[in-house]
This record gives C-alpha cells, structure tokens and sequence, in this order.
C-alpha cells in the first residue's frame, strides 16, 4: 500500500511562526541566563564560594551556544534542547530544598520555555526550508 505524502503548512502560514518563535526562543533563553546571574550573583548563600565562579561554570553550557541561538540557527536551537535540560534537572532538584524551592520552580519553568520554543522554531523552520525548495507541493497530473 503506498504511504500517504505528507501535506506541508503553507508558506505565508509559516514565516510568521517561525519569527515569533526565533524571538520567543531567544527571549527566554537571555530569561534562564538572566534568571541564574540575578541568583548567583543577588541572592545565593555559597558559604564562601566567590558568586562569579560558580556563575561561569552554570552558564558554560548556556554560553556555548550563544552563537546559534543568537543567529537564529536551527542546529544551535536543537542543541539547545538537549542542554536545557540540565537545567531542568537542577531545577528539580533546587525546588526540593525550602530555601531554594522558588529559584528551583523558575529555572524548571524556564528551561521549560526554552526547550518548547526552540523545539517548535526547528520544527516549522524544517517545514520552512523543506517548503521553500519545493517538497510537498501537490501537483495533479
């Protein structure tokens, strides 16, 4: 039996999706980077540890894939799925503890935010660039 082609979304229902979520995506990514520097740096007790060391090495992983995110590549953004969540994890973790239990929900609900953003930015922009060279254009003979 032949298997059904898949029906691509239009252009014109596409393009602007794929803008809002390259800018929904990077918002919330500067938000996980700004939420961790703020509690780093303001907020956290690290018993002696020096704040910007501990900053840097939290936002290595953030910080690698600065460049695709800030470009708008969709490798950059898939990348960033994956590593946002250790951040979740961590997140997790923190909310357990009552006296981190509030960053721990933040940063659990930004990494949420970045992972489904930039998952649904490649998504439509595969779909884009898949449209844009001609797949999935119906044409009867």
């Amino acid at each position: 039996m032949a298997k059904k082609p898949k029906v691509l979304p239009s252009i014109e229902w596409l393009e602007p999706r794929v803008r809002a979520m390259r800018v929904i995506s990077l918002l919330c990514y500067l938000g996980l980077v700004g939420l961790l520097c703020v509690y780093y740096l303001l907020i956290a007790d690290l018993h002696g540890a020096r704040p910007w060391v501990i900053l840097l090495i939290e936002l290595v992983p953030l910080l690698l894939l600065a460049p695709g995110m800030i470009l708008g590549s969709a490798r950059g953004h898939s990348w960033m799925c994956f590593v946002v969540n250790l951040y979740f994890i961590k997140g997790a973790l923190a909310a357990y503890d009552p006296n981190r239990q509030l960053f721990g929900l933040l940063e659990m609900g930004a990494s949420v935010a970045v992972f489904c953003s930039a998952l649904m930015y490649v998504r439509w922009r595969f779909q884009l660039n898949r449209k844009l060279a001609g797949e999935g254009d119906i044409s009867v003979a």
